[in-house]
């Protein structure tokens, strides 16, 4: 479903992104991992298109994205949680979603959003700003899920949000995946949070890829040690 080849990626003359090449199947869930400044959202937000990339291939579904901007590679099929979520705050809760389906013709909040996301549909008249972080960041997956991804992005979606509600997330997700048939790509630090998503974990130091591992056989304790070195 993803295909990413030799991507090199720079902020001005520091080479951040290193030759990385990774794919996602469908259906699949990879998770990338490492610590802070190791590259992760450089990645993600090259992926998108925000950050444009020096070399390299990104393909969708078969199709070639490389090069083209955000809004194109949206309505191609990817879509993209940012780290910090970045909700419109003055928008009630129903405009924040609408805005996510711009490439859609009925133009209607779709009733499995608030199914999956009860809160939403209680709080859709209240402004995006005064929902707690929680909320905000499923706000911010129900508006990159209305535009039906392919390739579902999100970007350290479990930042500033306490624990009982990362479980209710990542219970959200894979629910999600299922009925709604997307890939996924998580950028994240939380090991238990990525353990009961990902079907496979790949760990980038220093804007290579150092370790790869499929869920059954992962080994948790190397993983722990790149996130806290």
């Amino acid at each position: 479903m993803l295909k990413v080849s030799g991507l090199n990626v720079y902020y001005g003359e520091s080479h951040v992104i290193r030759d990385v090449a990774f794919d996602v199947a469908e259906g699949e869930t990879v998770a990338i991992m490492g610590r802070n400044g190791m590259g992760k959202s450089t990645l993600l937000k090259s992926l998108i298109g925000m950050l444009p990339a020096r070399s390299g291939e990104i393909s969708l579904g078969g199709d070639l994205i490389s090069g083209r901007p955000s809004f194109a590679r949206v309505a191609a099929g990817m879509g993209f949680v940012p780290q910090g979520r970045m909700i419109f705050p003055y928008l009630t809760v129903e405009e924040n979603i609408l805005t996510g389906m711009e490439n859609v013709v009925d133009k209607t909040v779709p009733a499995y959003v608030y199914d999956v996301f009860p809160v939403l549909a209680e709080m859709k008249t209240r402004r995006g700003g005064n929902l707690s972080g929680g909320q905000q960041q499923q706000l911010a997956i129900a508006r990159a899920l209305v535009s039906n991804p392919k390739v579902l992005i999100l970007d350290e979606p479990t930042e500033g949000i306490q624990p009982s509600i990362i479980k209710d997330i990542a219970q959200a997700l894979n629910r999600l995946k299922t009925d709604r048939g997307f890939s996924l790509v998580v950028s994240e630090q939380v090991l238990s949070f990525a353990v009961d998503v990902a079907d496979r974990f790949l760990i980038i130091e220093k804007g290579e890829f150092v370790y790869e591992g499929p869920k059954e056989t992962v080994d948790q304790a190397r993983i722990h040690s790149y996130l806290t070195i």
